[in-house]
């Protein structure tokens, strides 16, 4: 693929006698120097990156001493490659022309180059064009829209020929876009032949609006380089196609290199290899052995560099220090990517396995490789076609339609068994052990396209992207469910300011607020597992309970109202103990006739007398098209239906808290989908007020007085009547102890409270005086950055009480309208808003509004370090903010913005 640039000599306003800057100042490019003007290596331009077909190749800003590499990259480039590029045969680049290629000043002229191991195999760059009232073929330098000048900047690609086709082009644009916008650059202009129809998609299917012309032979494009609500659906489509493609690659390799498998002693890498024989992988084993001739009876290699056949995943079991030789070798012969099941990197602590992790990821993803690991359990992919156990566990569980993600090493074998013996059968498993490249939100994109997954199981003790698990949890949920272990350590993580932040409630309201069903054991995970693999969602929230013992009926109903579930009226049904099978089945199909009936809880003992192994198969004949779950306290019951379709659970509460946490994730896919509101534009706030206002955030104005005269002209300025209080944050709203005076008409009750906070606080005290706002209920708004979620808004109502109970309920931002709306329903106190006890409703509309705005503000500013609104006054008609503190600092890095990366 190839773009812009019409020949090879330097445009005309680009100084002849230094092509860097078109002012002449040079940029010798290399990290840590500068040019006069300041400007450093941008080395946060550089990113590692995946590809279509799942590879990966490294981005990052050139470099002069790129030109013997720049000047080999082009001797690979086929004929019709160059003619696309320069619209010239080009056969070399002279001495001059490089010089110009490979020194860049990083703000009129970018150039990105994407390495793969020891080559660059592409290149895209950006040339500012000269100011306004210069011309050149694609119209004015600087747009003109209406008398708006917008910065523009030619932009151009080269990608060898034996990588076109793999999404170079594309996630150059991102990147250069990206660049360009940092340096106010607006506009991109692009001119391409008409027969080069690669680069013509790439810049057609990026999402932005492109305008197009034809003239001299030549298309001419111009766009806007800022993203759009498009270009950023198409980025981030991409992105799940990469991350699920890179994901499969290493799920269904065509062979398999084992590194540490023992000729004579049982080990790690022994039972790896053993694991690959016995599970019947359909694929070529490969032993890799310094000595041995053969492992296990298997032909063994001395290098993977010797292996005959091709070798797409490598399971790595030796020593730390031996790591980055197999993945220099595996890089050699073309291996998509490494199992590290070795120890001894970052899990220690110390420095030098941190350095030494970090290292062998970069030489991984430098040549195209991905890692799983270190540290981990290894993964399976339970497909016929392919039987895949990579793993330490003898024995995997049955096929199935379960995806499984568990990033303990240690505690994956026990998962494992304990899916085999619940008889939940999955699909594919990775344990992502040190979680170091490949992670759960890698695992989220490949099971979400992946036609042989319907649940997916999360093990998760950290969040590597949480803002990316929450935009992915928000859109992958609808389809397939999510279900959650959050190990309590990771909601107990405490925030960098000394605010509050959610309870045990809250936290799982910000799960449940991108559809993930979080539970806090593993007992729980497979009881959901299993209810969600094997029967239907529930309509509704409606169920009947039918069983042989009144006592376990009860047992079922009050569980059912701790799982937010109404029993219907006439549930319990009860059977005789003694009833015969087909009696008990009878009831069950009349329950899931029953159009009030939205599922089913069955609930058993054994009879007296009697055998009770029959009675557990009335649960097939009984079930119907509405969710059915069982418990039947009986020996040998459920170990002998474990694979049957009706899911068993050994207590009666257990089965019922799975059919609540399911019927409360079905209530959450029937809500319409919703994309958070978009600000109308990027905000440049130097000041908190600035910040506040571009959001439509109002706050009531206040003045700080000092004494009686400061008070009386601040009070006039504002207009009667007025409140005055004590100024600083913990009194100000401090009503209950005297440090607030409210609705002063006149000068003369300004100057008696002035006189009575003095007596009661000191004189010293500062003032605050603003005008009365409208009557209403007062709430309290804030913004938090949280460790799991990133920025979350919390919404409470104001008060001592509420305050001291933790009244407060929490969403990850942005928000969408449902969000907010259930945001603000969501404090025990909310009832307060709707008119309870005979008060007044309040606008309710424009307090959602006010919560989207905070959430936008909150999602698009990256120095917002922290926001507390309070209290807010919501009244009949609109909201106001008496209080804002704004706490701005250095931004904060959000790892799920900007152009794709890893």
């Amino acid at each position: 693929m190839s773009g812009t640039e019409r020949s090879a000599p330097a445009p005309p306003w680009v100084d002849a006698a230094d092509p860097g800057r078109p002012d002449g100042a040079t940029d010798p490019a290399e990290p840590g120097d500068a040019d006069p003007a300041g400007r450093h290596y941008p080395a946060h331009r550089a990113a590692d990156v995946l590809l279509a077909d799942g590879g990966t190749v490294h981005l990052r800003p050139i470099r002069p001493s790129d030109g013997p590499e720049l000047r080999n990259f082009h001797s690979r480039l086929s004929q019709r490659t160059r003619y696309y590029r320069y619209f010239s045969a080009y056969p070399r680049i002279p001495d001059r022309d490089l010089a110009r290629f490979t020194t860049v000043d990083h703000h009129a002229r970018e150039a990105l180059v994407a390495e793969l191991g020891e080559d660059l195999i592409a290149v895209g760059r950006y040339d500012r064009l000269p100011p306004a009232g210069a011309s050149d073929a694609a119209g004015p330098a600087d747009g003109s829209v209406d008398g708006e000048v917008k910065a523009r900047a030619e932009v151009a690609f080269v990608v060898e020929d034996a990588h076109q086709s793999r999404g170079i082009g594309s996630i150059l644009l991102e990147h250069l876009a990206a660049a360009a916008r940092e340096e106010g650059i607006e506009e991109f202009v692009a001119e391409v032949l008409p027969e080069n129809g690669g680069m013509l998609r790439v810049f057609s299917d990026a999402g932005y609006s492109v305008d197009r012309s034809y003239a001299d032979g030549v298309v001419h494009l111009v766009f806007d380089n800022a993203p759009t609500e498009k270009s950023i659906r198409i980025a981030r489509a991409r992105e799940a196609r990469t991350e699920a493609a890179s994901i499969s690659r290493l799920l269904t390799p065509r062979g398999v290199a084992v590194f540490g498998a023992s000729t004579r002693v049982p080990g790690i890498g022994h039972t790896l290899l053993k694991s690959l024989r016995t599970g019947g992988y359909t694929g070529a084993i490969y032993p890799v052995h310094p000595r041995a001739r053969t492992v296990q009876g298997l032909p063994a290699f001395r290098s993977v560099r010797d292996v005959p056949g091709p070798v797409d995943l490598a399971i790595v079991a030796v020593p730390a220090s031996g790591v980055p030789g197999i993945v220099e070798d595996c890089a050699a012969v073309g291996v998509h990517g490494l199992v590290i099941v070795s120890s001894g990197f970052a899990e220690t602590g110390a420095p030098e396995g941190v350095e030494a992790q970090l290292e062998i990821v970069r030489e991984a993803r430098l040549r195209g490789m991905r890692i799983i690991g270190p540290n981990c359990l290894g993964i399976a992919n339970t497909d016929p076609d392919v039987r895949l156990n990579a793993t330490l566990a003898p024995r995997l569980p049955e096929p199935g339609r379960v995806g499984f993600f568990c990033q303990s090493g240690a505690l994956g074998v026990a998962l494992l068994a304990e899916a085999g013996r619940r008889g939940l059968g999955l699909s594919s498993f990775v344990s992502a052990g040190n979680r170091a490249d490949v992670s759960g939100n890698d695992l989220l994109q490949y099971w979400h396209a992946d036609g042989h997954t319907d649940v997916v199981l999360l093990y998760l003790e950290t969040f590597g992207n949480p803002r990316k698990f929450a935009r992915l949890a928000r859109g992958i949920g609808r389809d397939k469910p999510i279900i959650a272990v959050a190990r309590p350590q990771l909601a107990a993580e405490r925030w960098r300011h000394e605010v509050s932040g959610p309870n045990e409630r809250g936290v799982e309201a910000l799960f449940a607020q991108s559809g993930v069903l979080r539970v806090d054991t593993v007992a729980e995970l497979f009881d959901t597992g299993l209810l969600l693999a094997r029967q239907p969602l529930p309509a509704g929230d409606r169920i009947a309970i039918v069983g042989n013992t009144a006592a376990l009926g009860l047992v079922a109903a009050q569980a059912a109202e701790s799982a937010d579930l109404r029993v219907v009226a006439g549930y319990p049904l009860e059977v005789d103990v003694g009833a015969p099978g087909p009696q008990l089945a009878a009831a069950l199909r009349a329950a899931n006739a029953d159009p009030a009936v939205d599922a089913v809880v069955a609930v058993f003992v054994p009879p007296l007398v009697g055998s009770a192994a029959g009675y557990a198969d009335v649960l097939v004949e009984g079930a119907g098209d509405k969710p059915i779950v069982a418990a039947f306290v009986a020996e040998g019951v459920l170990e002998k239906h474990a694979e049957g379709t009706v899911p068993h659970y050994h207590s009666v509460e257990a089965a019922v808290a799975a059919l609540g946490r399911v019927s409360r994730y079905a209530a959450w896919r029937r809500t319409p989908a919703e994309l958070p509101e978009q600000p109308a534009g990027p905000v440049v706030a130097v000041e908190s007020g600035e910040l506040l206002s571009a959001y439509a955030i109002r706050v009531l104005p206040a003045r700080t007085a000092r004494g009686g005269a400061g008070t009386l002209a601040a009070a006039s300025e504002l207009g009667y009547p007025v409140a005055v209080k004590i100024a600083s944050a913990e009194l100000r709203h401090r009503l209950d102890l005297g440090a607030v005076r409210l609705n002063l008409a006149t000068p003369a009750e300004v100057s008696r409270a002035v006189a009575e906070l003095a007596e009661r606080f000191g004189p010293a005290e500062p003032l605050l005086v603003q005008p009365m706002a409208a009557p209403g209920i007062a709430c309290v708004v804030e913004v938090v950055e949280d460790p799991s979620f990133g920025p979350i808004v919390g919404f409470g109502l104001a008060g001592l009480h509420t305050e001291l109970l933790g009244d407060r309920a929490w969403r990850a931002a942005p928000l969408t309208r449902v969000d907010a709306a259930e945001l603000l329903r969501a404090p025990l106190a909310a009832p307060l808003l709707f008119g309870h006890g005979g008060g007044p409703v309040v606008d309710i509309e424009a307090l959602t509004d006010l919560l989207v705005r905070v959430g936008q503000l909150a999602d698009a500013t990256p120095a917002l370090h922290r926001l507390e609104l309070n209290p807010v006054i919501v009244g009949g008609s609109g909201v106001v903010a008496l209080h804002a503190i704004v706490e701005l600092g250095t931004p904060e890095p959000r790892s799920d913005t900007g152009p794709r990366r890893m």
